[in-house]
Parts: C-alpha cells; sequence; structure tokens
C-alpha cells in the first residue's frame, strides 16, 4: 500500500532510525548509535517536517508511469548487488578486516593514539582523510542550500514580523520559559560531548548536530526573526567555514613538519601528544563546521516558509484594521 501522508513518511523514518539506534546500542556500537540518535532521528526529523510545511502534507498523484527511473533504479540496485558477490560472507572470522585491520586498531590504538575510545582513534587519526571529506561534503550541502533557498529581508519586513512573534509570546509562555531553562543544558552537554570524544562515546559530529538542535528548538518557539537577532548568520557562515579549515590545516602543519597528511605526531615532541593535539583541533573544526551548517540549512528553509506565513498574517492585520 502507497503511503501519501508525508508526514506519516517521516515519523516513519524517525522511529526508523530511532529503532537502528537501539540496535546499535545492542551491538556494542554506541558511536553509530549516538550518531543515527542524533542526525537520523533528531535533526534530520526536524528539517523533513520544515520541509512538509513549504510542500505540503500530502503526496500529489503523479500523472506518469516514470518506467525509466524504475529501470534506472533496478540497474543500479543490480549492480550494486552484483558487487557483493566477492565479500565475505557477514560475520565470518577469517574475513581480511578481522585479520588485519581490526586487531591493529584494538592491539595498536592506545600505544600509538593513546586515547581510550578506538572510534575516535580510529576516524580521528588513522582514516582522518576519509572523515575530512566527510566534514567538506557537509560544508558544501550547507553551500548548496544557501545558494538555492537563501532569501534576503527587508528592514520593514522584519518590523513587521517582529510585532507578530511578540503577540504570540503569550500564547505559548509556559513552553518557553521551560525552553530557556533547558537549553543551557543543551549546549553545555553538546560541549561535554565534544570534548569527551576521547574517552567516551562522541565527538565533534554528535556535538555538533546536540548544539545546532538547541538552537533550532529556541528558533522553534520563539520565531526566526528573534532568533536572527541572537544569531548573526554572517557569523555562522564564517564558523562554517573556519572549522573545515582548520582541520585543512592541521595536515598542512603536519605536512611543513616532513609527516605525511594528517599525522600528528609532528604536532609536539611526544609524538601520543602531538595526537591528542591533532584530534583535540580536528574534532573542534568538525563541530563548529556541522553546528553551523545544521543552523544554516534550517535557517534557510524556515525562512522560506516564516516568509510565506508572515506575510499572510501581516495582510490579515491590515485588512482587518481597514
Amino acid at each position: 500500500m502507497k503511503m501519501k501522508d508525508l508526514f506519516a513518511v517521516v515519523m516513519l523514518l524517525g522511529i526508523y532510525s530511532l529503532l537502528s539506534a537501539s540496535f546499535f546500542v545492542a551491538m556494542d556500537a554506541v558511536d553509530v548509535a549516538f550518531t543515527e540518535a542524533a542526525v537520523g532521528a533528531g535533526i534530520s526529523t526536524l528539517l523533513m517536517l520544515v520541509v512538509i510545511t513549504m510542500t505540503g502534507r500530502s503526496e500529489k498523484t503523479t500523472r506518469h508511469k516514470p518506467w525509466l527511473a524504475l529501470l534506472v533504479v533496478v540497474f543500479t540496485g543490480g549492480v550494486l548487488i552484483y558487487g557483493t558477490f566477492d565479500m565475505p560472507y557477514f560475520g565470518i572470522a577469517d574475513a581480511p578486516i578481522h585479520s588485519h585491520v581490526a586487531p591493529r586498531y584494538i592491539n595498536e590504538s592506545m600505544k600509538e593514539i593513546g586515547i581510550p575510545n578506538i572510534v575516535t582513534s580510529v576516524l580521528a587519526s588513522y582514516r582522518a582523510f576519509d572523515t575530512f571529506g566527510e566534514v567538506v561534503v557537509i560544508f558544501t550541502a550547507g553551500i548548496g542550500v544557501m545558494a538555492l533557498l537563501s532569501v534576503g529581508r527587508r528592514p520593514e519586513e522584519d518590523e513587521k514580523t517582529t510585532a507578530i512573534n511578540d503577540s504570540m509570546h503569550e500564547e505559548y509562555l509556559v513552553i518557553r520559559i521551560v525552553t530557556k531553562m533547558l537549553i543551557p543544558f543543551i549546549l553545555l552537554y553538546a560541549l561535554y560531548v565534544q570534548f569527551h570524544g576521547d574517552f567516551g562515546p562522541g565527538g565533534g559530529f554528535q556535538a555538533g548536530v546536540i548544539f545546532a538542535a538547541a538552537i533550532i528548538l529556541y528558533t522553534m518557539l520563539f520565531g526566526l526573526t528573534t532568533a536572527r537577532k541572537v544569531i548573526n548568520q554572517s557569523f555562522i557562515q564564517f564558523i562554517a567555514a573556519a572549522g573545515v579549515l582548520l582541520y585543512g590545516c592541521v595536515g598542512i602543519v603536519s605536512m611543513l613538519n616532513g609527516a605525511n597528511f594528517f599525522d600528528y605526531n609532528v604536532l609536539a615532541s611526544d609524538p601520543v601528544a602531538g595526537q591528542h593535539l591533532g584530534i583535540l583541533l580536528i574534532e573542534w573544526g568538525v563541530g563548529c563546521t556541522v553546528a553551523s551548517v545544521m543552523i544554516m540549512i534550517f535557517f534557510n528553509f524556515a525562512g522560506r516558509r516564516e516568509m510565506q506565513q508572515n506575510n499572510e498574517k501581516v495582510n490579515n492585520i491590515e485588512g482587518d484594521s481597514l
């Protein structure tokens, strides 16, 4: 049965992500579960709900059957399945990852990197170049959304919408007061996740999403106009670019000191101390970029919708006054 209600689809996707996070916890992949819960069940659901307010809740009836698209999907899926035939069976004991890669990370990471969380060692040190690519992809996505959905606002529009937001303040007074009390703790928890990723589940990706979720929560309750007064969009854009630049500069500094790209051993006199410093810097860059890009994407999506709603409300108020 084809589901036409897009709101129900988004809710089901959020539930699926939350269940997936529970499965990861059961398999002791706590870092992956943390990311899935924060990104999949959390901020992705919020962004899709904002999109639904722009596109409508119900899916439009298609007037043609996209057979070509179906053939492309079937062909691509078949190629991907064919590519898995040469892979070792799932869970087999003598798979290459169990014979070479995993033992190296488990046995040597503490001596080479010096941090208890092996996942952070792999993502931030052994595979730092791959993680850098992921951060660049996130930054590029933010730039793409800005290029497509960026909305300019005139000062007179901000004055009208501010009056509307002020009149709505009493309607959600209790929720807003409780939220004001919770937001500092959410931001504090984001900082804890940011700087505790070396010793437990967490890191820049999770911390960035949690920090952005606090800002988005504030925006949803107090309005986009009020949030723009608190959070300067130009500054957010600068932080997004600065995070990527900080990450890349760590690799460049490593090369200037005669080592490989993202080889943190040369960043300090002691190789382990250099690893700690390098991971701290690149995780900070990841957190800044992820948080800033998530906020940018939400602001641009919500800005389109709020502009439509505010124009309707302003027109109604002006019509009633006449």
